[in-house]
């Protein structure tokens, strides 16, 4: 199973990759696919690329399941 988890953007550089912050590890993505996402969104990954932006309450929520899901 292939999961897309949120992060929040810390640097976006100008060939499309960033660093992201997912829940305290730094990991470098592509943002080829959400061009307009800037430093401080919150953006979803899969397998190293943003797909999607999100606002914090969308995280939240997806953070909150992905917890419940740890514990069953």
């Amino acid at each position: 199973m292939c999961l897309a988890v949120p992060a929040r953007l810390d640097v976006c550089n100008e060939d499309q990759t960033a660093l992201a912050d997912l829940h305290g590890n730094r990991v470098e993505i592509s943002t080829a696919l959400v061009p307009d996402a800037i430093v401080g969104d919150w953006v979803l990954i899969h397998a190293g690329f943003a797909i999607q932006k999100l606002t914090e309450e969308e995280t939240d929520e997806i953070w909150s399941v992905l917890e419940e899901l740890e514990h069953e």
